[in-house]
């Protein structure tokens, strides 16, 4: 068992934080934004200054799972002051609408280039198991509710496929001002993931979203990850 699974199960938590999420995806060679966790305002500073400007600072806490309903997220930020502010605002926000979460500090990453958006993600169903997943991300999924799945293991034509069967491929294929992205980097990803459930059956849902798709690449930048109930 991974060191972070059993951490979440010594502390009674099915549900990792966005940074040991993104550090069991991460270590497992899936492509996920560098994210570190602040415990201080001067700390989320320090750390924006290392990584660059401009920054995202987002609540970390087992308790709270939609963030941005809880105000604890804050993007864009370009500049020491702005990073500070944004610490405290943060806190006082989900303070007052979670008063008994735990809270272990603020998450900072750089803020993704623009990109296409898409979201990877596995549940599991009671009779087929692990169950892949793939559409697009960000507020798009809840609208359109447009993905594709497959019962997992998957090969690499089968994810090829689920690709391209969603309505909203052609927002992959180059639209507006935004190249095509490169599929490949896509289906890579997904059997990262699908290799990734396979070797944590104690993983019971998954979510990627958003990842941003590129031209030359993919990059998860939000990632949950929920345990089986021991």
């Amino acid at each position: 068992m991974h060191a972070i699974i059993k951490r979440a199960r010594n502390e009674g938590r099915a549900v990792l934080t966005e940074i040991e999420s993104k550090g069991l995806l991460g270590q497992s060679g899936i492509n996920v934004i560098d994210t570190r966790l602040a415990a201080s305002r001067p700390e989320a500073v320090s750390i924006s200054e290392q990584i660059g400007f401009p920054v995202v600072l987002k609540i970390a806490s087992p308790d709270i799972v939609h963030k941005s309903d809880a105000g604890g997220i804050r993007l864009g930020l370009e500049t020491p002051e702005q990073v500070e502010r944004a610490y405290d605002e943060i806190l006082k926000d989900t303070g007052q609408k979670h008063p008994k979460a735990r809270v272990q500090g603020l998450s900072v990453q750089k803020m993704a280039a623009p990109g296409v958006e898409v979201i990877i993600g596995m549940s599991k169903d009671a009779q087929f198991g692990p169950v892949l997943m793939f559409g697009l991300g960000g507020v798009w999924v809840e609208i359109l509710e447009d993905v594709s799945l497959r019962v997992i293991p998957v090969t690499r034509r089968d994810v090829r496929e689920m690709i391209k069967e969603i309505k909203g491929y052609r927002m992959l294929t180059g639209y507006r001002d935004l190249p095509p992205v490169d599929e490949s980097k896509l289906e890579d990803m997904l059997l990262a993931v699908a290799d990734f459930v396979t070797q944590y059956p104690a993983v019971k849902e998954l979510d990627l979203n958003p990842v941003i798709a590129y031209g030359d690449g993919a990059v998860a930048v939000d990632a949950r990850v929920v345990l089986e109930s021991v």
